[in-house]
């Protein structure tokens, strides 16, 4: 047995409590009932196995206790027997219920409760054929990722989902302990837990009826035809304030696991550990992204559980030790989630409404009234198959397995750019409304604006500088400048200069309140949808070439080594000579000496010769290369990840081709400074506001997570110090060799390292009494904030007002919002990237490349594609007909696959192909049917795999 000895103590304790021999009988007759009900013939084995164990190693019959009253739920937690899952199942789907406690036996109780429902459920799938998932298309896998900004120096990883194996697979491949329960009054409640089936026959419904626990039948007394009651009701406030102040309720965000959407999360109050919730009944109608309270059990109870190393399953978790025992939601503190979802419509006859199936599983199918439907929706439902709406919940009631809701609107095909992109603005509430009149109303009413006189005697004028923008080409919101001038002395004065927006957005009102709730902008693939409106972000406070505008600019006087003298804050007036791109900037450093032509560059103000801005930049890119030196000396972290980048047709904006985005030291000079800029400003108002200032934390990586990491590292002989953010980045950069694939280890290496990251935070110096929580872990300075780009961030006009007649709650609000935000944004962006790259995969595929191994499981690996930077996952049993078997051995932390191909000619051996951590791999990304959906497909080591 791998019974640890505390488990085992355990199950002979309560084997002695519960266990009787006047039950051995019963316990025969349910096995055999058992059997002969389920089709398995893994789980038969199992059962067989089961009934030839000697019984005091089994766990026993345990009745569930329902507490009656919420008083009693205080001091009684409602609880079901710790569930041990099946072990028939490809363990690649990652169940932290699952680990550690494989050696236990199973409750027969359990699967007197739960098998036969699933069986069920799962011969309705496998007469159904095609599901309808594949009929519509990859639901949207929606993970948080960690922030990033690539000017804050934050960019650690973007956390992307690999894709889900097929909906009818996952059910098949069931590893959990679901919360499952009938819905009487619903003829279409179907596989409860799966939003996306289609109804069942009575006959089935009537066999999972019988087939309920009686505990939950215990729930429903009330006679026939009465509603069960599938949810706890929530407790009252006041009772939450009681059980938070007594320790037996613990409050957090929640997070719903997308792959297994029956798996939630929420961190401990010390966030050192994971509070695990199994089943849609234990979330309690919570949504992904809720603050919520939980009730636990004492702590004696917890039980310890690790999940396999090195891979992706679960994005929205990033703990790897668990604590699981059984505990519910009993209260949402703030609904976050936007009970908003995209998803398709089914037609269910002699109903008065129809079943919404959101495209993301962590959302419930939804019931929507057939008056909110397309008119001719029930006459020809098959018309809107493939058409994509979004639903929004209005209630859930505590006796039904599905949520109310009401049809917002029609977006149109499913896997078009368009309704698609609308889709995923919608279901993360991303405003992208024309602003109102009322908002119009607060900008200036006579253009051409100009400044007034009073306000340029206010202001340092510099407009007679060489001062110029380096953006994206694209880039129409141009938020900051730079100036560079040599002095006599041989040290320089450089300046950044920042968009003055705060003069522009008076405080309190309708433009500040509606840029306030936006608070970010939001950067799409095909467009922006802008914090402010256009004729702020675009013209009034864009810093455009040969225009005067209003900036706010810090001055410093620094060494050619970077080392800085003095500085200056103020207020300023500059007009830029140039705007410049990262490609005119990049060609400038890569060649020093050249005369560029006017023709080579934009248009450029005749007061400041060409060669001036070339000098200035010559300059700059010097400093900032001694600057990023001493940052790196000193201890910071940059966990750098490939970003796919795409070329549109102007015309249909459908992606034409794609690219990784190569950082470079154009790049790299503009964010030098506007780092250090960050840093000046976050001293500057930190001393002149200390219980006020607005300041971004990154708080260290957890300490679990990174042990864990030094654990696998050091199995797999790769020399990473991770003691500090220096050291991590030191490592980086010196252990993966020079060869070409250094880079792509680097990859996959740092996307094991950003793992146990934490993200980057707002948050307001009078909260925050401890000065160590402000420091920023990768930057590795004591303070940090955003002032820079207030065109598109909120945080950084707060900045610029210097938090002037604002409280410390105001602030702390305000800074928390912005946090949710920004998350939302991050995301949103990853979103539209997944649907280009969807898209070109359709339109331009298949597409071969090298790939890269990331993580391995027992039954699948994920893949790092070199050529475009995107994640995948390969299942070994989608390699059928071509591959004989494959075999998988785990030795510590390490974990292998070794594929044996059949060969060509039937003469010749298989040929065996090895798969761990950085193998290199050929691979070939096709289009699979449904809209958007692609996977990747393994090549024959002999067709040109490795």
């Amino acid at each position: 047995s791998m019974d640890s000895p505390g488990q085992s103590k355990r199950l002979n304790r309560e084997a002695n409590r519960a266990q009787t021999k006047s039950n051995a009988p019963l316990q025969k007759d349910a096995y055999a009932r058992l059997l002969s009900q389920h089709r398995s013939s893994k789980f038969s084995q199992y059962l067989e196995q089961y009934a030839k164990d000697p019984l005091d190693q089994r766990e026993c019959i345990v009745p569930n206790i329902v507490p009656k009253t919420q008083s009693d739920r205080l001091n009684i937690p409602y609880r079901r027997r710790d569930q041990v899952p099946n072990d028939f199942s490809d363990s690649s789907d990652f169940s932290p219920s699952s680990l550690k406690m494989r050696g236990e036996e199973s409750s027969l109780s359990l699967y007197m409760e739960k098998r036969s429902i699933r069986n069920a459920q799962q011969d309705c799938e496998r007469k159904q054929g095609v599901s309808d998932r594949q009929r519509r298309g990859q639901r949207r896998d929606t993970t948080t990722s960690h922030d990033g900004d690539i000017e804050s120096g934050e960019e650690l990883i973007a956390l992307k989902p690999n894709d889900s194996k097929k909906h009818q697979k996952q059910h098949k491949k069931n590893k959990d302990n679901r919360e499952i329960v009938s819905n009487e009054n619903d003829p279409a409640a179907g596989c409860l837990e799966c939003p996306n089936k289609t109804s069942i026959s009575q006959q089935e419904q009537d066999k999972m009826k019988n087939a309920c626990s009686p505990a939950d039948k215990s729930k429903n007394k009330g006679g026939r035809g009465s509603k069960k009651q599938v949810f706890e009701p929530y407790m009252t406030l006041e009772e939450v304030s009681h059980g938070l102040k007594r320790g037996e309720l613990i409050q957090g965000t929640l997070r719903i696991n997308p792959k297994k959407y029956h798996e939630a999360f929420i961190p401990s109050p010390d966030d050192t550990w994971d509070i695990f919730l199994d089943g849609i009944v234990a979330r309690n109608r919570a949504l992904n992204g809720d603050s919520v309270v939980v009730q636990i059990l004492p702590r004696e109870q917890w039980k310890q559980l690790s999940r396999p190393d090195g891979t992706v399953e679960d994005q929205s978790s990033d703990q790897d030790e668990l604590i699981s025992k059984p505990r519910r939601v009993v209260y949402i503190e703030e609904k976050k989630h936007s009970r908003a979802a995209t998803g398709f419509l089914k037609f269910l006859p002699d109903k008065r409404f129809a079943m919404f199936s959101p495209v993301d599983h962590r959302v419930p199918r939804i019931n929507v009234p057939l008056t909110d439907c397309p008119q001719d929706f029930s006459s020809r439902p098959g018309d809107y198959t493939n058409t994509l709406f979004i639903c929004r919940i209005t209630n859930w009631a505590v006796d039904n397995n599905f949520a109310e809701g009401r049809l917002v609107k029609t977006l149109g095909q499913a896997g078009e750019i368009e309704p698609e992109t609308e889709g995923i603005l919608m279901e993360y509430e991303v405003d992208f409304s024309e602003f109102s009149d009322e908002v119009l109303d607060c900008l200036p009413k006579t253009l051409p604006w100009s400044i007034p006189p009073e306000e340029m005697r206010r202001r340092r004028d510099l407009r007679k500088e060489c001062i110029f923008t380096i953006d994206p080409s694209t880039a129409r919101d141009l938020d900051d400048a730079l100036s560079c001038q040599q002095l006599p002395d041989g040290n320089f004065e450089v300046g950044v200069h920042i968009a003055d927006v705060s003069y522009f957005v008076e405080e309190g009102n309708a433009l500040d309140i509606t840029a306030s709730k936006r608070a970010t902008s939001v950067y799409l693939v095909q467009k922006v949808i802008p914090m402010l409106p256009r004729l702020l972000c675009e013209e009034l406070c864009s810093l455009n070439p040969l225009s005067d505008r209003l900036t706010f600019s810090v001055i410093w006087k620094i060494t050619p080594e970077g080392k800085i003298l003095s500085e200056w804050f103020g207020r300023s007036v500059i007009r830029s000579c140039v705007k410049l791109s990262y490609d005119h900037a990049q060609s400038m450093i890569e060649a020093p000496d050249k005369l560029f032509s006017a023709e080579e560059l934009p248009p450029v103000d005749p007061e400041h010769p060409i060669d001036e801005i070339h000098q200035a930049v010559l300059n700059l890119h010097s400093i900032a290369k001694n600057l990023r030196a001493q940052r790196f000396s000193g201890g910071a972290l940059r966990l750098d990840q490939m970003k796919l980048s795409f070329t549109l047709d102007k015309e249909s904006m459908m992606p034409q081709g794609c690219y990784v985005y190569e950082y470079r030291d154009s790049n790299k000079l503009v964010e030098e400074f506007m780092l250090l800029a960050n840093i000046a400003t976050a001293h500057h108002i930190y001393k002149s506001f200390p219980e006020l200032a607005l300041l971004r934390c990154h708080p260290p990586p957890k300490t679990r997570l990174v042990d864990e990491l030094q654990e696998l590292c050091d199995q797999l002989g790769i020399n990473v110090d991770l003691s500090s953010a220096g050291a991590l980045n030191k490592s980086l950069n010196t252990i993966l060799g020079n060869d070409e694939y250094s880079s792509a280890r680097k990859e996959v290496l740092t996307h094991m390292c950003s793992r146990p990251m934490q993200m980057a935070l707002y948050f307001c110096t009078g909260v925050v009494k401890d000065e160590l929580h402000f420091k920023h872990y990768a930057l590795n300075v004591p303070l940090y904030t955003h002032f820079t780009s207030p065109i598109r961030r909120y945080p950084d006009i707060i900045v610029h007002r210097l938090l002037l007649g604002l409280t410390t709650e105001q602030v702390q609000k305000q800074a928390s919002h912005c946090n949710d935000r920004k998350t939302v944004s991050k995301r949103v962006q990853e979103l539209s990237t997944d649907l280009y790259f969807g898209v070109f995969v359709k339109e331009c595929g298949p597409l071969d490349s090298e790939a890269m191994v990331m993580g391995v499981l027992d039954q699948s690996f994920d893949v790092l594609i070199l050529r475009y930077g995107v994640q995948k996952r390969i299942y070994c049993k989608n390699l059928e007909p071509d591959l004989n078997n494959f075999h998988h051995r785990k030795v510590g932390k390490t974990s292998e696959l070794t594929l044996v191909w059949k060969p060509k000619d039937l003469d010749e051996p298989p040929v065996e192909q090895v798969i761990s951590l950085f193998t290199l791999v050929e691979v070939q990304l096709k289009a699979d049917g449904g809209p958007l959906k692609y996977t990747a497909v393994l090549k024959k080591p002999d067709d040109g795999g490795s």
